[in-house]
Parts: structure tokens; sequence; C-alpha cells
């Protein structure tokens, strides 16, 4: 099996940051707004470089989104930036309204997602925002594993036509993927990471390294797990999952996000209309947050490699 290392850890924030500062570089049309946030969204050096291009909206998140989609008419491509939950659940009128529903070329940029914002709690850890931007028609929603896949996917959506929800986050984590100039970020391509015969393990985000963790540890146990990035879960690769339960017979799912509405609902409705397979899922079990350190919560709420493996014991019987 293919093992995966790091050298370095780094925020999946600061992928986006230094995305948009190519962008900034390369793409007259891109514009970027932000929420009172500009260190958090690490946004600076693309103002530095384009204070003409960065519009400051200050607390008010619906006004942004609107300025956002009247931005687009003009022919500009505007990224905005503010915490995940700001991003979706607050705007989400404003979102549905008036970019979702046009089609409007905006790239909705939102960081500290999920439990791993940490200690800010349960008001700001939102975990239902992968559901609430999936179901909005039309609307694209990427979820990228590390620092250099955050990069990749934030240059590459300023290429693609129509709304996109880019979620990422604050805590250092594990650099494994290659630099975006070795592997170009295909939206919607899953990336198989290792090749397995007993089971499936499909993760989005922060829990594909938790997967390759997971993965070394079933091997010790002699189950052979193929492990797949799902960075994109709308539009989702059926292709390539069912390609890989063709051959395993039962999957795992893991997603640092609410059980209902997220990547595990998606993967089981393709599977249930199309090769009805043994499904657990490793993600958050219908409850909201708590203050902690994000290995604290990662633990306490199940989404470690300890809980993948648990999950893959699990399902592997029911094969």
């Amino acid at each position: 099996m293919k093992k995966y290392t790091f050298t370095e850890k780094k925020d999946t924030r600061s992928g986006f940051g230094d995305g948009l500062t190519i962008l900034g570089r390369t793409n007259p049309d891109v514009v970027a707004l932000c929420a009172d946030l500009i260190g958090s969204l690490k946004m600076q050096t693309f103002i530095d470089e384009n204070p003409k291009r960065f519009f400051q909206i200050g607390i008010a998140e619906a006004n942004m989104m609107g300025i956002a989609a009247g931005l687009t008419i003009g022919g500009k491509i505007p990224f905005t930036g503010t915490f995940a939950n700001f991003s979706t659940g607050r705007v989400y009128d404003q979102i549905r309204q008036s970019i979702a529903y046009s089609g409007k070329n905006v790239k909705i940029c939102a960081s500290h997602a999920g439990l791993t914002l940490g200690e800010d709690g349960a008001t700001h850890q939102i975990l239902e925002d992968i559901g609430l931007m999936k179901m909005l028609p039309g609307m694209v929603v990427i979820n990228p594993c590390d620092y250099n896949q955050t990069k990749a996917a934030t240059i590459a959506i300023a290429k693609h036509e129509g709304p996109v929800y880019l979620r990422f986050g604050r805590p250092s984590v594990p650099i494994f993927m290659p630099d975006y100039k070795e592997e170009e970020f295909v939206i919607g391509k899953a990336i198989q990471l290792t090749e397995g015969t007993d089971v499936t393990i499909v993760a989005t985000g922060h829990l594909v390294w938790e997967a390759l963790q997971a993965s070394e540890q079933l091997e010790a146990k002699g189950i052979s797990a193929e492990v797949i990035n799902i960075h994109t879960i709308k539009p989702l690769d059926e292709k390539a999952i069912l390609k890989s339960v063709a051959k395993t017979g039962c999957i795992v799912t893991a997603e640092e996000h609410n059980i209902f509405g997220g990547l595990g609902e998606s993967v089981a409705r393709t599977l249930a209309t199309k090769n009805p397979i043994p499904q657990e899922f490793v993600a958050v079990n219908d409850s909201f947050g708590e203050s902690g350190t994000p290995a604290q919560l990662m633990e306490k709420y199940g989404l470690d490699a300890s809980a993948v493996v648990k999950a893959v014991e699990k399902v592997i019987v029911r094969k």
C-alpha cells in the first residue's frame, strides 16, 4: 500500500489566501470581498497587490452576497470571504435568491468550517453548511483536504462559470497532496489515494488524512482499504465510487459535518439507485459541537482515524 507522509503542517485557509494571491496576479477579473475578517481569511497579500479590486464590506454578510452578485453582471469574478457559519447559515436567503437562482458567477469562500474551529464553540462550528449548499440547484460544493489542494481549488474555481461554495478550515493539518503546479485540480473528479480490495473509504476535507492513517492501521490488521479523496461533493464523482465498491463490496464515508445532509448521504443516494451495498458513516451524529481543541473535538465526536477503523470493522461484517 502506498504510504503518505508529510514534512509540514499548514492551515487550509492559507491555501485559499495564497491561491487568491496567484489569481490576483493572473486574472484581472478576480475581485475579493470580505466581511471584516481579512486576517482570518488570509487575504492581505491580495489586498496589498490589488487595492482597487478589494471591497471591505464589514459585518454585513448579507450585503456582501448581494454586492458580489451585482459585480458579476459587469464581468467580474467575486470571491467572498468570511467564516463558514456566516457564509451560509446567516446569508442563505441572499445566496439562494441573488446568486444560485440566476446562476451568478460568485465564489463563496468559507473558512473556519466544522468542529476544528475549536475553542470558538458551537455557535461558530457550523456542521450543516455542505447540506445547505449542495441542495441549491447549480451550486458546486468543494471541500479540499490540505493546504496544497485548497490552493489548487481556489485557482480552479475562477475558471468555472457559475456559483461555487469552497470550504476550508483554521487548524494546521498535514500537507500531503502535490503542489497545484504538479497536479491540476479537476472539479468533480475524485482522487484515488490507495488501492484496496476489502473496503472503500471515501473521505473529504480534514478526514482524508485521518482516512489514510486508518488505512495503515487496517493494513496491520490484514484489512485492505481503498482510500478516495472526494474533494468535490457536488458534482459527485459517482463513477469513481461505483468502480471502487464493485471491487470491495462495502464503503465507509468520512466527513467533518453532520451525518445528515453531507457527503455520506450523497454517496448513499448513489448506491441506493445504482449498487446497494453496506455503508457506514463517520460524521457528527446530529448534534452541535462545543468548545475544545480541534484534536479533542475530533476524538470526542468520532471523527479521527480510530473512528474510521471502527466503522470499517463494522461494515465489513455486513458484506
